[in-house]
């Protein structure tokens, strides 16, 4: 195909940007124009990922040698407070920048600066990053050049609460998200209790004091249903590889049909599956894919509605969900490059 757009991934050597370069590296619109690595420039990117031998001969670039004037997308598949030191000369150079960590996730600064431990470098581009979340924002996504992609649980997790928070049919102030990720979620992070042999046959909460994402979720679901929202949010890291299980406890203040509410909320989104009553989805369902998937149970004689969600922490809670974005602001079909069915053996 002739004239591809070029892109640019910053930070190609962390879980979320092999996931990108795997997802783009047959993207029917896109050439891989260059992978930065501060750590293994000018090595092969097959010499590091021997799975892309015969597919892809990039060499790792240094940022500071990226060639960000021929390219037209760039990701920040990097840590948080990178991305803002570059986001506003890309966008005045008509770039198109979609940040998959948190520099532009929170509207309130302050709160971001709280929560996250730095000065934000950006300020002037927080009100102009749209919130990535597909279901929600597609058109304001649309005409973006700054795309905030969202978190891995805030993804699971808000879209479970959307649709019923919008009809305002639970309490918005008493809901409990009790969350589980897989090891991938923490990233390349050399933590004793990362290690294989510290987290198999192992099962803990983490982030009890508050979680990072915590203000991002509480901040979206406010904006989207017009009063504040209050989450008790635990995480918990369980010995897998990837995935995303949320289970969410919330209070009905009105009677109705809960598969109704969900179905027609998302019949038309190709990445949510709303899934009967009393399913339980489970991870390996979604695993390497863009999906969403959502059950709930709604327990007799009480006003509690529990609700399940679950995704790949990699796809819709990090790369998958990026070039989602990166598909509607480009005007390309939606499911480009990320249409692919879970691996479940």
């Amino acid at each position: 195909m002739k004239n591809k757009s070029k892109v640019c991934i910053f930070g190609g050597t962390g879980y979320t940007g092999v996931e990108l370069i795997r997802l783009l590296v047959n993207h029917p619109h896109v050439e891989i124009y260059q992978i930065t690595s501060r750590k293994d420039k000018g090595k092969r990117v097959d010499e590091i990922y021997p799975s892309f031998r015969g597919i892809l001969n990039n060499l790792f670039v240094s940022p500071e040698d990226a060639d960000l004037k021929n390219v037209d997308i760039v990701f920040f598949a990097t840590p948080n407070g990178i991305a803002m030191n570059y986001a506003d000369s890309l966008i005045s150079d008509g770039k198109i920048v979609i940040d998959l960590a948190a520099d532009f996730r929170i509207k309130d600064k302050d709160v971001w600066e709280k929560w996250y431990g730095m000065k934000h470098k950006s300020p002037n581009l927080i009100d102009q990053a749209v919130y990535g979340l597909p279901e929600i924002n597609r058109d304001i996504i649309k005409k973006s050049k700054l795309i905030a992609n969202p978190g891995c649980y805030p993804t699971a997790i808000q879209l479970a609460l959307i649709p019923l928070l919008k009809k305002k049919l639970i309490n918005p102030t008493n809901i409990i998200a009790d969350a589980k990720s897989g090891i991938s979620g923490a990233g390349k992070n050399l933590e004793l209790k990362l290690l294989m042999s510290e987290a198999e046959e192992d099962f803990r909460a983490y982030g009890i004091g508050g979680h990072r994402h915590l203000p991002e979720i509480e901040e979206n679901l406010a904006s989207i249903c017009g009063e504040d929202v209050k989450l008790t949010f635990v995480p918990h890291l369980v010995p897998m590889v990837r995935g995303i299980h949320a289970t969410l406890y919330v209070e009905c203040i009105k009677d109705f049909e809960v598969y109704d509410i969900f179905e027609s909320f998302y019949e038309d989104e190709p990445f949510v599956d709303v899934m009967p009553a009393n399913m339980s989805p489970n991870t390996k369902s979604v695993r390497a894919s863009n999906f969403c998937r959502i059950s709930f149970h709604k327990e007799t004689d009480s006003n509690r509605l529990i609700i399940f969600s679950v995704i790949d922490n990699l796809m819709k809670g990090a790369a998958g969900q990026a070039i989602q974005n990166m598909n509607i602001v480009m005007d390309w079909p939606e499911a480009s490059g990320i249409s692919f069915v879970p691996i479940t053996p």
